[in-house]
């Protein structure tokens, strides 16, 4: 896998078809529905709770929007994934481009699929931070890859904003 920038772009060549499909799953992943965990994790209050009112409000008027953006986000990275479809039989290696403009749909994205696959699985900081941790053996060391695969790419996202 090569990550560049190119023009307007960022481009991730020699995509793998398992990484493809770990790209591909960035949407479902970011959705905590049904999870309590993840819906905490995401739309935490701004206080642990003793400030009832402060509560109420952020519920009202800011996790509305909150979610408003997760979905958009959400969407951009989705149509952006369209690229990957198509002879999903096929072996050979893939390229997406990410339109730069689209960058801090796919940080949120990013973001929000780490929070709630931490959450869906009760990551300690330990595991998270775990970075040497191989091989992939069970569904939650699967999970846990894809958490620091989507981290490594909010990074380099990043690093390319900054340039």
């Amino acid at each position: 896998m090569e990550i560049r920038r190119r023009n307007h772009h960022i481009e991730i060549s020699e995509l793998d078809p398992f990484l493809a499909e770990l790209l591909r799953q960035i949407p479902a992943s970011a959705n905590p529905d049904g999870v309590q965990a993840a819906e905490q994790r995401l739309f935490s209050a701004p206080s642990n709770g003793k400030q009832t009112e402060l509560c109420a409000e952020w519920r009202m008027y800011v996790e509305p929007e909150l979610r408003r953006l997760f979905q958009t986000a959400t969407e951009t990275v989705a149509a952006d994934l369209q690229q990957l479809n198509g002879n999903e039989k096929s072996f050979a290696n893939r390229t997406l481009r990410i339109p730069s403009k689209h960058a801090d749909a796919w940080l949120s994205a990013l973001n929000q699929a780490r929070l709630v696959i931490a959450a869906k699985n009760n990551f300690t900081e330990n595991e998270l931070n775990d970075h040497f941790r191989s091989p992939i053996g069970s569904r939650r060391d699967l999970s846990l890859f894809q958490v620091n695969f989507y981290g490594f790419l909010q990074e380099f996202i990043l690093r390319e904003l900054e340039s």
